[in-house]
C-alpha cells in the first residue's frame, strides 16, 4: 500500500496568516484531563509559575535591546520584514543551506571527567561554519566569539559505532549530566545506541562570560539574533550529523525537549536521512508561546507601543525558523511527537499544531508539564521500540523488556 501523500506546503496559506489572533490564549485540553485530572491540573498551575520565572529572565534580557535604545527598535523592525520575505517564499533550501565541510576535533575527557560519565566519552567541538542570514546582522552576531565554537558530547560504543541519538536540550537547561538523567540517556546506551548531546548556540560552553544564564545571548540581541540563533543551530546539527554519517553510525535520529523539540523538527524539514525524529514537549510557535507567559506578554505590548511592531509582524519575522513554514522531508511515519496534558510552558494546542504538519505522525501525551514528566517510564519504551523499529536493531520484546 501507497503511504499517504504528504499535504504540500504551497498549496495552502502561511501558517502565521491563518493562525487566530488569540491562539496563544486559548483553552486547552486533552482526553488526559479526565483520566489524570490531580496529575495534570496541579502540574499545569506549577508550569504557570515555572513560566513566570523564564519570562522574567526573557524580558530582562530583551529589555536593554528593544525598551531603552529606540534606535535599535526600527533595526529590529527592518530585521523583521527581511526574514517575513524569506518566510513567504517557503524555500528551506534558501534559508538553511547545506553547510560545508569542516574539521570536526575529538577530545578525551579528563579522567576525573570518565570517571564520572556513565559511558566512554568524547568532547566533539568544531568552528561553526554559519554566516548570519541577515547580512545586516554579520559583524555583530559573529562578534560572539565564544558561539562560534560548536561542542558536542558523544557517547561511543568500544566496539564501533552504533546507531545514534543527537539529543538536543532546552532553553537554560543545557548541562549534559542533568540532560542524561532526566531523559534516562544512559538507558538508551546500554540498549546499543551511541549518545550525541548537542549544545544549542548561547549555551553552556557557547555561552559569552558576562551572561547571566546559560542562553541567555539568544534573547539579549534582540529578536533578530534569535532567530539567526535557531539558523545557526540547524547549521551545527548538519555539521554534527555529517560527522556521525563519516564516522560510521548505520542511522542516526533526533529528539529534544522544549527548544530542542523545535529544533528536532527543524531538522525534519531539511534532513531526509533522519532516522527517526522525536519532538518532546516542542516549542512550536515561539511569538504565540511567549504571549501567554508573563512579564513577556506586557514586555511585547510595550514593544508595539513603542515601534508599531506588533506580535503579527514578529510571528511573520519569526516563521523563517519555523519547522510549520516548509515542507517536510521526513515522513510521518519516521516522527514521534509527545507532549505533556498539563504542560502551559509549551501548551497541547501548539503541540498539536506540529502534529498536524506530519499527519499521521504518533503523538503520545503523557499525564505531567514542561519539568514534571509522570508516565515517562511508558513513553521511554515507546521512543526505544520507535527507535528500534527504524534502526533495524533489536525490538523490545527480543530485549526481553517489553
Amino acid at each position: 500500500m501507497n503511504a499517504p501523500r504528504m499535504p504540500q506546503i504551497h498549496e495552502s496559506p502561511p501558517w502565521w496568516r491563518t493562525l487566530p489572533e488569540d491562539f496563544y490564549c486559548q483553552s486547552d485540553g486533552t482526553e488526559l484531563d479526565g483520566e489524570s485530572p490531580i496529575q495534570v491540573y496541579s502540574t499545569a498551575a506549577a508550569d504557570r509559575a515555572l513560566r513566570s520565572v523564564l519570562g522574567c529572565a526573557i524580558s530582562a534580557s530583551l529589555l536593554p535591546k528593544l525598551a531603552l535604545q529606540p534606535r535599535l527598535l526600527s533595526d529590529e523592525r527592518q530585521a523583521m520584514d527581511f526574514y517575513a520575505a524569506l518566510a513567504e517564499q517557503r524555500d528551506a533550501d534558501r534559508v538553511f543551506p547545506v553547510p560545508p565541510a569542516v574539521n570536526v576535533c575529538a577530545q578525551s575527557p579528563s579522567r576525573w571527567q570518565r570517571w564520572r560519565e556513565p559511558a566512554p566519552t568524547s568532547l566533539l567541538s568544531f568552528d561553526s561554519p554559519f554566516e548570519p542570514l541577515n547580512p545586516e546582522m554579520t559583524d555583530r552576531y559573529l562578534a560572539n566569539r565564544r558561539n562560534r565554537r560548536a561542542e558536542v558530547q558523544l557517547w561511543s560504543h568500544p566496539e564501533g559505532p552504533r546507531p545514534t541519538l543527537i539529543f538536543v536540550h532546552g532553553v537554560v537547561a543545557s548541562d549534559y549530566r542533568f540532560n542524561s538523567r532526566f531523559f534516562s540517556l544512559p538507558w538508551f546506551y546500554e540498549r546499543g545506541y551511541d549518545i550525541a548531546l548537542f549544545t544549542i548556540p548561547f549555551h553552556g560552553s557557547r555561552a559569552e562570560r558576562r551572561s547571566l544564564f546559560s542562553g541567555q545571548g539568544l534573547f539579549s540581541g534582540g529578536f533578530s539574533q534569535l532567530a539567526e540563533g535557531m539558523l545557526q543551530s540547524i547549521c551545527d546539527l548538519r555539521v554534527l550529523f555529517d560527522y556521525l554519517v563519516a564516522r560510521g553510525a548505520p542511522h542516526v535520529g533526533i529528539s529534544g525537549l522544549s527548544l530542542g523539540g523545535y529544533l528536532s523538527a527543524l531538522m525534519a524539514v531539511v534532513e531526509p536521512r533522519l532516522a527517526f525524529c522525536i519532538p518532546n514537549s516542542p516549542l512550536v510557535a515561539p511569538v504565540d508561546t511567549i504571549r501567554s507567559w508573563q512579564p513577556t506578554r506586557s514586555f511585547m505590548e510595550l514593544i508595539q507601543q513603542r515601534s508599531g511592531l506588533s506580535a503579527q509582524d514578529l510571528r511573520r519575522g519569526m516563521a523563517v525558523h519555523s519547522p510549520l513554514s516548509y515542507q517536510p522531508v521526513l515522513n510521518p511515519e519516521r516522527v514521534m511527537i509527545i507532549g505533556g496534558a498539563g504542560d502551559r510552558f509549551t501548551p497541547p494546542r501548539f503541540v498539536r499544531l506540529l502534529h498536524a504538519h506530519w499527519p499521521d505522525s504518533y503523538l503520545h501525551w503523557f499525564p505531567g508539564n514542561h519539568l514534571l514528566h509522570f508516565g515517562r517510564q511508558q513513553y521511554l519504551q515507546l521512543m526505544l521500540s520507535f527507535m528500534d523499529s527504524h534502526c533495524q536493531g533489536a525490538t523490545l520484546q527480543e530485549r526481553g523488556l517489553a
